[in-house]
């Protein structure tokens, strides 16, 4: 997600790697024997989750007798090293992205199309397909889906005493909180998180075409129900419930800090802070977002990390395959079972495996009520002035009803000057 980003410096690949532009490769897919490198296909994992693919990394070097570099680097931040390393060629074949950063990257011609056959497309999640599919082109396939989750503490707050609703869940922060103790925490002064409530409320980001497609002019952050949706957010600072502290870019450690620290009865974050939460010695339990004041299913953004092949690899066709054998429903199972990340495959969701797992029902069911990240170049213009927008609102010191269709106007303006 585009919050969390990190940076892992790569240094300099073997001598006589010779820089490529996009498109351009060898015979076959595969280098000749002549410019043979220590590897055949550079892949940038995420950070932390290269133990999910060595198993499959293995069984496809062996079946196609090619060699296989797997590097970790932060997943957020690899569209921005690839800008530098692919022209430099000592870029990846394979990277790891989060979909919504796929439309800019297509725009600047980072990633190369695949040439994906039904049959292969037809076992992921629709939603979790259409996130790769770029004007009707395919840059990638999905490798594991997150969206926001409740989490509480189990030693402050049992399952059969949850508040169902964000109501109970207000009235239940009014009584418990004090300058220690807090009820329900979440991030609303920022898109990502309180879009879930303008979500429920009926406002949306960008509209869409009958074939999916995002229309950038059409942005329903300031309509009637986006309007009531804030409105709705700002009862919550006002009456005190959430500590100043989790306003603004310090909010997510505020946040994290007081879960952490036992202060918090529960929080909405993410799947990334099951492993953070369990080594705090939280006992914790997570379920799907609970129901919105107006009687709708908080909404949240669904979240897709994917496979993608880079523009500036001499490999496509070999990095084409990698990709598709990586995220078959064998190797995405394996996956899981050693990340825990959530796998795209729709078939897996049936699995014992998953049926098992707290947080990954918990994921699956909130999906249900999530919608896509917009992937399209546009989004860039989207995030800073509503932000600003939403912090406006939740320190008071503006109405939704006058501070929205700013934040709209910013936005259309931004979007006029790119032309993007």
């Amino acid at each position: 997600m585009k919050k969390f980003l990190g940076f892992l410096l790569l240094g300099t690949l073997t001598l006589g790697l010779a820089a490529c532009g996009p498109g351009e490769e060898t015979s076959g897919g595969k280098p000749s024997k002549e410019d043979k490198k220590e590897y055949d296909l550079l892949v940038w994992e995420d950070q932390d989750k290269k133990s999910g693919i060595e198993e499959a990394v293995k069984q496809f070097e062996e079946e196609h007798d090619v060699k296989i570099k797997v590097v970790e680097k932060a997943y957020a931040g690899q569209i921005e090293d690839l800008r530098l390393d692919g022209p430099a060629g000592t870029g990846p074949d394979v990277i790891t992205i989060p979909a919504d950063q796929i439309g800019t990257a297509v725009t600047e011609g980072l990633l190369a199309k695949l040439d994906v056959a039904d049959g292969v497309k037809s076992i992921y999640t629709e939603s979790a397909m259409q996130s790769q599919i770029v004007e009707g082109e395919i840059y990638g396939l999905p490798k594991a889906v997150e969206t926001q989750i409740l989490y509480y503490n189990k030693d402050i707050i049992s399952e059969a005493d949850l508040p169902e609703t964000t109501d109970e869940w207000l009235e239940y922060s009014k009584a418990v909180t004090d300058k220690e103790k807090f009820g329900l925490l979440a991030l609303w002064d920022q898109i990502y998180y309180a879009q879930g409530v303008l979500g429920g409320y009926g406002g949306y980001v960008f509209g869409q075409d009958s074939e999916g497609n995002y229309l950038a002019e059409d942005i329903g952050l300031a309509n009637e129900d986006a309007i009531k949706g804030a409105e709705y957010i700002q009862q919550f600072y006002q009456s005190g419930v959430f500590p100043t502290g989790i306003i603004g870019e310090q909010g997510i450690n505020v946040l994290d800090s007081l879960f952490t620290e036992g202060k918090a009865a529960a929080v909405i974050s993410g799947p990334w802070n099951l492993t953070p939460y369990k080594e705090a010695g939280i006992n914790y339990g997570v379920k799907e977002l609970p129901i919105l004041g107006n009687g709708e299913h908080m909404s949240s953004f669904i979240g897709v990390k994917s496979y993608n092949v880079s523009s500036y690899s001499k490999n496509t066709e070999l990095a084409q395959e990698f990709v598709e054998f990586i995220t078959n429903a064998e190797n995405s199972a394996v996956r899981y079972e050693k990340t825990s990340e959530v796998p795209a495959v729709a078939s897996l969701s049936e699995d014992p495996i998953i049926q098992a797992s707290e947080s990954a029902v918990a994921v699956s069911k909130q999906s249900q009520h999530a919608v896509l990240t917009p992937s399209i170049t546009a989004m860039n213009s989207v995030w800073e002035p509503i932000d600003a927008a939403l912090q406006t609102i939740a320190t008071g010191k503006g109405e939704p009803k006058k501070v929205l269709p700013q934040a709209v106007e910013q936005i259309q303006a931004s979007i006029a000057a790119t032309g993007k």
